[in-house]
């Protein structure tokens, strides 16, 4: 969700730390700030902006700032208008200044309290009491700033990753982390703070990850740590290289068209390695893995958004190939609800960054509820879900900057599928079988790059949809959560009003609202089920409304769906990989004629790190 960026250093770093913004710009965020140390003067320069990163950069140009300390932030909003007001940092007296990725549960509270002690408000938002809190505990001690905030975060019920400067404290920025990610980074005379990685990669190489509750104390020479119960402590130090190259648009108009184009060689770099002449090996998924799975008799999968209709394609191949009884549930449900766990019940987390809040909250929850252990399939090997589940499988998709996800999805599907085979072969998948699957996944980058081949066709069906404000997607078994994935494309970047149904739903209510104007996009591969599917779009054509299929030409007579595109005939257990890809170069093209802002859609976020 929000991003941050502070530092302490021995050189004007205002630039950084926009630059730093910049990175994280595919978070989500609707306006930015940023405070830093006067050179001139023992006080602290504000600015903020509502709107993009880019408004931040123009108002420095007006007013530039020399300083050597300070923080910056983009704000998702959450409590109060997207206004400048409401950005952050928020400051206390002009003397703590604070930025705040999270929810302040309690903040009402807080709020009271500080008001009768003579604070005041100037924003709508919970975050605001961070600071006025700090500044009160300085108040009422002989505190330094990491004390009072040890101090008051103590008095914080919700989540929260901090960064915090004080006037008196020159080239000191503190920061503490509780339920949002917060990394350290290390450079020669400079020290950084930072709620994603990315933002430090222009600038350094080596990097703490704060743990769950820690607080910390940097300056330019000099990084301390503290756990939750207060004890200084020394966390590992990650050596990692600039991902610069890899997060640069090069030649296409967005980042998820790159995104898109790239799917081919992921799951092919994905498979190398993974994928050897004897198979798939259980070793891939950790060292204990072949152990754990042969115990393995059902698998509980929780996840969110794009991530959640993955697991759902995978209940379908647990459950047709390996023979195992499968659930999923969106994280922000299950959280919630009193579970009943199965005897051999594996607990598999799926997101692409591996921050996502309830996702997490899930995993440290389970305390002992029973499960025989965790897995995290996960795109970010350095994230709290990695960093906390028993086993971990990487996606290797490499960072994905598009809020609307598409290399992550395709590469958390093959690696459920390669799980499925591991899991399959402890109950009974026979060699042959097995054998079948692989030489299919061999063939999987060549199919995919045919796929893509069809982008021209794909860009005249695109443009039947610049008019249209609602879209119904079909599809039948395996295909549903297929289609659901590409309605969720479409109303995420191009902000048509789109829903999925089970296509034998139709005549249980969606009916209803096909007309001449409501496009239905069907998923139609040759398999087993295309008949029903068939007999399901005949309904739709008889109340006069307009078929867009993705299929196979062999069912379908001449005008029957007002746009047909047919895909290569592939092997039905890894259809929903290409069926995958011109959904989502569906929903892109339409997009683009709506003319959306495509890599940072509105209301949205790449990480959601809040409730």
């Amino acid at each position: 969700m929000c991003g941050i960026i502070g530092a302490a250093t021995k050189e004007p770093l205002a630039d950084k730390l926009i630059q730093g913004l910049f990175r994280q710009e595919y978070r989500g965020y609707d306006s930015s700030g940023l405070a830093v140390f006067s050179e001139d003067s023992n006080q602290i320069d504000l600015i903020k902006k509502a709107g993009k990163v880019s408004e931040l950069k123009a108002a420095l140009q007006d007013y530039p700032l020399s300083g050597d300390t300070g923080i910056a932030h983009t704000r998702w909003a959450t409590h109060g208008l997207p206004e400048e007001k409401n950005a952050h940092p928020h400051h206390s007296n002009q003397e703590v200044y604070a930025v705040h990725n999270g929810i302040i549960e309690n903040y009402k509270e807080i709020k009271t309290t500080l008001l009768a002690l003579g604070y005041k408000f100037t924003s709508e938002t919970d975050s605001e009491v961070i600071g006025h809190l700090i500044h009160a505990k300085l108040q009422q001690g002989n505190l330094d700033l990491i004390s009072a905030v040890q101090e008051a975060i103590k008095d914080l019920k919700g989540a929260f990753a901090l960064g915090v400067i004080h006037k008196d404290e020159p080239q000191v920025v503190v920061s503490a982390r509780k339920g949002s990610p917060l990394v350290l980074g290390k450079s020669n005379d400079a020290n950084y703070i930072a709620s994603d990685q990315l933002a430090l990669s222009d600038f350094v190489e080596e990097y703490i990850f704060l743990e769950e509750g820690d607080t910390s104390r940097i300056t330019p020479n000099d990084i301390r740590i503290w756990n939750e119960e207060g004890t200084e402590v020394n966390r590992p130090v990650v050596v990692a290289k600039s991902t610069e190259g890899l997060v640069d648009k090069g030649d296409y108009r967005h980042f998820m068209q790159k995104e898109i184009q790239e799917q081919p060689v992921k799951i092919s770099e994905l498979m190398m390695g993974h994928l050897t002449k004897e198979g798939v090996s259980a070793n891939i998924f950790g060292p204990t893995a072949p152990e754990v799975f042969s115990k393995v008799n059902h698998v509980q999968i929780v996840a969110c958004g794009t991530s959640y209709h993955a697991g759902l394609v995978a209940k379908y191949w647990m459950e047709g190939i390996a023979g195992i009884s499968c659930s999923v549930d969106v994280a922000s449900e299950f959280r919630y609800r009193n579970v009943v766990v199965k005897e051999g019940t594996l607990f598999v987390t799926l997101s692409q960054s591996g921050e996502t809040a309830d996702t997490l909250a899930c995993l440290r929850d389970l305390g002992d509820s029973g499960y025989i252990s965790s897995l995290a399939i996960c795109n970010v090997p350095t994230s709290s879900l990695v960093r906390e589940s028993d086993l971990v499988f990487l996606t290797r998709a490499g960072p994905e900057i598009g809020v609307a996800s598409t290399k992550a999805f395709t590469t958390q599907l093959l690696s459920l599928l390669m799980l499925t085979l591991v899991l399959g072969r402890e109950h009974g998948l026979s060699q042959a079988a097995e054998n079948s699957i692989n030489n299919s996944l061999r063939d999987l980058p060549r199919l995919l790059e045919e796929v893509m081949a069809l982008e021209p066709e794909i860009i005249k069906m695109a443009e039947d949809f610049d008019d249209k404000e609602h879209a119904l997607f079909l599809g039948r078994g395996i295909h549903y959560p297929i289609a659901m994935e590409g309605a969720l494309k479409l109303k995420e970047i191009s902000y048509i009003h789109a829903e999925a149904y089970p296509a034998g739903e139709l005549k249980h209510g969606p009916l209803a609202l096909v007309d001449e104007s409501m496009p239905v996009v069907a998923v139609a591969p040759n398999d087993d089920l295309l008949e029903k599917l068939h007999s399901n779009l005949e309904e739709v054509k008889a109340r006069g409304g307009k078929l867009y299929v993705f299929g196979h030409t062999d069912a379908y007579h001449q005008g029957f769906a007002e746009k047909f595109i047919e895909l290569p005939e592939v092997p039905e257990l890894i259809a929903p990989l290409i069926y995958t890809i011109p959904l989502q170069m569906l929903s892109y093209h339409v997009a683009i004629l709506k003319g959306t802002d495509i890599d940072q859609p509105r209301n949205l976020a790449k990480s959601v790190t809040v409730e």
